[in-house]
């Protein structure tokens, strides 16, 4: 039986995950346990998040370089305002995903690029991140440090997490009409118009619903970490744009994978966290989750190669 394009998409990455698991597996057979995938894959959820949100905007062929700096801004309001006042982080949350919405419609009434944009808005988040922690600190809502930390049977928290969330994204973006017109301004904007669509509606639910999935990031690492810092985040930026690649996604053309962008950020939280469990320096790790990602892509540009081939045939 032939697979379709998507389908050999998505074995990449799953493959490039189940690879360096059997790898991580051999080196350190320790890891093969309920703690050892715990401690591995510590960090998958808001990795998974942040990847999700740079997915989203991605789909609309724009790309958010604040998105480290963001998460690293909603980390401080949870760690802060979260705890101490709800109701008022609650408000910030709403006010920022707010901001995030003008923002995509902002760059789509101006034709601004994106990048610009954004790169803009990161020194914004950044300096407000700065003024609610100076320094490391804050403390977790109880709540939230009870739901990253639970413990259900047989399967740690992170994996069980990250497939719930996979289905959610997958549903949203590949099933629901909402999906298909945002793919549809990704793919081919002036036919979403022709069908009277308004694109500018599109973009900034978009962009707010990436703003959501990113609080979201951040709460979820404050709930891991049990405090907070300005710049606790900032490589969420490359781990997300690197993430929805390795997943299948790309750049242009509203082409994007859900479940893969997940599997993406799996791989990379698993790459960083074998080299941390074996005490190797962090530049290294960001050269492994680099070289993942280069092998990855060398990879799908054979299979481009291939499918034009038969195609040409």
């Amino acid at each position: 039986m032939k697979l379709s394009a998507n389908t050999l998409r998505l074995i990449i990455p799953a493959a490039s995950l189940a690879v360096l698991l059997v790898a991580v597996f051999y080196m350190q057979p320790r890891a093969m346990s309920y703690t050892g995938l715990n401690l591995l894959f510590n960090l998958a959820v808001p990795i998974a998040l942040a990847t999700i949100a740079q997915m989203l905007i991605m789909s609309v062929n724009d790309l958010d370089l604040s998105m480290g700096t963001f998460v690293s801004f909603c980390a401080c309001v949870t760690a802060t305002f979260l705890q101490t006042s709800p109701l008022a982080g609650i408000l910030i949350f709403a006010a920022a995903i707010a901001v995030y919405a003008a923002m995509g419609a902002i760059i789509h009434i101006r034709a601004l690029p994106s990048i610009v944009v954004t790169l803009g808005m990161s020194f914004v988040w950044g300096g407000l991140a700065v003024l609610l922690l100076p320094s490391p600190g804050g403390e977790a809502p109880a709540w939230i440090r009870s739901i990253m930390t639970a413990k259900p049977p047989f399967i740690p928290m992170a994996i069980v997490a990250s497939v719930v969330l996979a289905a959610i994204t997958h549903y949203i973006v590949m099933r629901s009409s909402f999906g298909v017109l945002m793919r549809g301004v990704g793919g081919n904007v002036r036919s979403v118009e022709r069908s009277g669509w308004s694109v500018i509606g599109i973009r900034a639910a978009t962009f707010a619903l990436a703003g959501v999935f990113a609080v979201l990031a951040g709460i979820a690492l404050v709930g891991l970490t049990t405090s907070a810092d300005a710049n606790i985040a900032l490589r969420y930026t490359l781990l997300s744009i690197a993430g929805v690649i390795l997943g299948g996604g790309e750049f242009v053309g509203g082409r994007v994978s859900p479940i893969g962008a997940v599997i993406g950020a799996l791989t990379l939280t698993l790459a960083g966290s074998f080299l941390s469990f074996m005490r190797i320096s962090p530049d290294w790790q960001i050269g492994a989750q680099g070289a993942i990602l280069i092998v990855v892509l060398g990879l799908r540009l054979l299979l481009n190669r291939l499918e034009k081939r038969e195609k040409n045939q």
